[in-house]
């Protein structure tokens, strides 16, 4: 194991004091440092490849390598500036990055996971990245070599970090909720007002998580539900694509973090989307599942934003008061309607995970 303060201390001795990443579970506590003791210097992006492109900005204007951090899942965000700007034969800009191996061969992981993580050692060596799989001190030193080398040659440099590496000396405080309607009250009010022939797709982390455990905990047959247990920000674009070509209704429930990842899939909804596609938008302004960091997804007005991509009315709930009447008002508009709710964080302790996620396909599609 290491201390998250010795990896932030080996890249500020490499002149590496610039921070920019979107937060994952497996690098939670190096995040949630940087979110406290280095506020002027850490930049919450809100996909991978924006993280990487402020890097390549800060180096451009400092001559200073930047740190960028991300889970191995947005390694693939990332690969168009890493190829097509910062790459040895283009821009040749050096950066350092920060990867969340989930998915690795050494620990059990889920499905979506895995895949990744097997190959992710195989996407670095296809970019010519030199990198160190982190696991003790010793590693820290091999390292601190590689990004020397990367500096003296201006490349890219990366480390890999499995769970549970990464410790923190005192633990942080927890965050407290930004809104306070209960989202577990939500859910179960909104899953027994559904019809039958409701679709739902839900966006990964929490928010799938949370559905299925409902609908298990107070046996709720209101409907499918397809849960989105990868593929951040794209919850709304598969949610879209099913709507255009179904005479159900089909509701949406994305996340603020997701919304933000992929911004634009919410204008092609706006454009393209008939009546019977409902977006709801759970804002707790939170990263929730990794950590808590903000999203700054609360300076965001959603009625003018919805209305101006296209959406024709709006809803917004901040608390239980008629909780149940206004979801039926939401449900029964007519017209293309986004629905933002002012949210707690998940109270549900040792959430499930989806897992036959064969058979989940197929009972959605019957």
């Amino acid at each position: 194991m290491i201390k998250v303060n010795s990896l932030i201390n080996l890249l500020k001795k490499n002149n590496s004091d610039f921070f920019s990443g979107v937060p994952d579970s497996v690098l939670k506590e190096l995040s949630v440092s940087l979110q406290y003791k280095d506020k002027k210097n850490h930049i919450i992006a809100t996909n991978e490849g924006s993280a990487v492109s402020l890097g390549i900005g800060h180096y451009l204007s400092t001559k200073k390598v930047p740190c960028i951090y991300m889970q191995n899942s947005g390694l693939s965000n990332a690969l168009n500036p890493l190829i097509s700007i910062a790459h040895k034969r283009v821009y040749s800009i050096p950066l350092i990055l920060i990867i969340g191996w989930r998915g690795s061969p050494r620990i059990k992981d889920e499905p979506q996971h895995n895949v990744k993580g097997e190959i992710t050692e195989n996407i670095l060596k296809l970019l010519n990245i030199k990198y160190t799989i982190l696991r003790s001190n010793k590693d820290l030193n091999k390292f601190d070599e590689q990004i020397k080398m990367a500096k003296k040659k201006s490349s890219i440099v990366a480390c890999l970090i499995e769970q549970g590496t990464l410790t923190n000396i005192k633990k942080e405080d927890k965050k407290k909720d930004f809104y306070n309607l209960n989202k577990e009250v939500f859910l179960k009010t909104l899953l027994l007002t559904l019809k039958k022939n409701v679709k739902i797709i839900s966006s990964t982390g929490f928010n799938s998580r949370e559905l299925m455990y409902l609908r298990n905990k107070f046996k709720i047959i209101n409907g499918e539900d397809f849960y989105m247990v990868g593929g951040m920000g794209h919850t709304t674009s598969v949610a879209l694509g099913y709507s255009l070509s179904s005479k159900n209704d089909v509701i949406c429930i994305d996340g603020d973090g997701s919304l933000l990842m992929h911004l634009g899939s919410i204008k092609t909804a706006g454009t393209f989307a008939n009546k019977n596609f409902k977006y709801i938008l759970l804002n707790n302004n939170s990263h929730n599942s990794v950590g808590n960091q903000s999203t700054y997804a609360n300076n965001i007005n959603f009625e003018k934003f919805s209305k101006s991509l296209g959406f024709k009315k709006f809803y917004t709930i901040k608390n239980e008061f008629n909780l149940k009447k206004k979801i039926k008002t939401f449900l029964s508009e007519k017209k293309l309607s986004f629905l933002e709710i002012k949210i707690s964080n998940s109270k549900i302790k040792k959430l499930p995970r989806p897992s036959d996620l064969i058979k989940i396909k197929k009972i959605f599609m019957k």
